[in-house]
């Protein structure tokens, strides 16, 4: 966020990194059930869950811009969080020619109005001459991909800075974030130093305005862990839902509860009781669930619930609202199964009358 007004982006030092070879995460899901459905992949260019056609009037709609360099990454995060898209899938995506637009449904009547803009040398000039206003009007968040193996980084912070400029001018209150992309391909030894420089560097060129960086690969878990906080930027009650969330826990007595966005299994909210070791977690199970979501589509079948269970823990993934699934941890053995499901199920409504308007204070739950 920053100051509304006109200026000049201050200027900063730039210095590439060395790249490498890296290797991709890897994760382990437990037993699943799949319920009958009908699945499959979407294409990039889809309008995601919800398409602009019979969307309702109510609908709160968020301008995001995705923009970066032409072979970037950009159309393949959209296409892995929002069109289904397996990573090496996305080889086969060309280009992106001007803009793509797409609307997504979130929580209700939240719709991310995504436009996903062409880096190719031609488009980027157009963004900031003929179409200035029209791309940079009413942004609430802009998210700029840069390739970290760039071998013309000078031109990529060139083109972000003019992108700050048109942003502080048309949308001054608008959230900058910056994804430092293909870290995969970066030495695994050189990974914390290279994006800690490129980050002092986006800092210091995006002030007046403030800007939040990411490292994300699409073959792990850290492109669910930008996404995630972007959108968790966006959703309009999101303090309201937390708080609820945690009364929720609190009195069924569970270790840990998060809240995924349905389609995309991004964490939009969590409660945890006692701090964890692994902070990467909450990413690691969208991305376990979502690969194991897309197996499911493939036997045309759509991922219904999950029960994990050791002599430790119980782990609970069940459909929650229309919009969302819920995740529930449990330690104490003597809690029995079909009591926390019972739980999950009373509390749907209430969660569900939350996402559209304030819903009820109280909901029925069983101990």
């Amino acid at each position: 966020q920053g100051r509304a007004g006109q200026g000049r982006i201050g200027q900063g030092r730039i210095e590439q990194g060395r790249a490498g070879q890296g290797r991709a995460g890897q994760g382990r899901a437990g037993q699943g059930k799949a319920g009958q459905g009908r699945g499959g992949q979407g294409r990039a260019g889809e309008r995601g869950q919800s398409a602009g056609r019979g969307m309702p009037s109510t609908a709160m709609k968020k301008k995001v811009l995705l923009m970066g360099k032409s072979g970037s990454g950009k159309t393949s995060m959209r296409s892995i969080i929002f069109a289904n898209y397996i990573a090496r899938d996305t080889r086969r995506l060309g280009a992106t020619i001007d803009v793509e637009h797409s609307h997504v449904r979130f929580l209700g009547n939240l719709v991310l109005n995504l436009w996903d803009c062409g880096g190719q040398d031609t488009f980027m000039e157009n963004y900031f001459t003929s179409q200035r206003d029209n791309i940079f009007r009413n942004v609430e968040v802009l998210i700029y991909v840069f390739d970290v193996e760039s071998r013309e980084l000078e031109k990529d912070m060139h083109y972000y800075q003019s992108c700050l400029e048109a942003i502080l001018q048309n949308s001054p209150d608008a959230k900058i974030f910056c994804l430092v992309h293909k870290m995969d391909l970066v030495q695994e030894d050189q990974r914390d130093l290279i994006f800690k420089e490129r980050e002092d560097d986006l800092r210091r060129l995006s002030r007046p305005l403030e800007c939040t960086c990411f490292r994300t690969s699409i073959w792990d878990e850290t492109l669910y862990k930008a996404w995630s906080s972007i959108v968790y930027q966006l959703i309009p009650n999101v303090q309201q839902l937390e708080t609820n969330l945690r009364n929720f826990a609190q009195i069924i007595e569970a270790d840990e509860v998060l809240l995924f966005e349905r389609a995309t299994f991004l964490v939009i909210s969590h409660y945890q009781c006692k701090e964890q070791r692994d902070a990467h977690r909450f990413e690691k199970i969208s991305n376990i669930i979502k690969q194991f979501k897309l197996s499911c589509s493939k036997l045309a079948a759509s991922f219904q619930s999950m029960e994990v269970r050791n002599s430790n823990f119980a782990a609970f993934i069940d459909v929650f609202t229309s919009n969302t699934y819920v995740m529930v941890i449990m330690s104490d053995p003597s809690i029995p199964s079909a009591a926390t499901l019972i739980n999950i199920r009373n509390a749907r409504k209430h969660f569900e009358k939350l996402e559209r308007v304030d819903g009820p204070k109280h909901s029925l739950l069983v101990r």
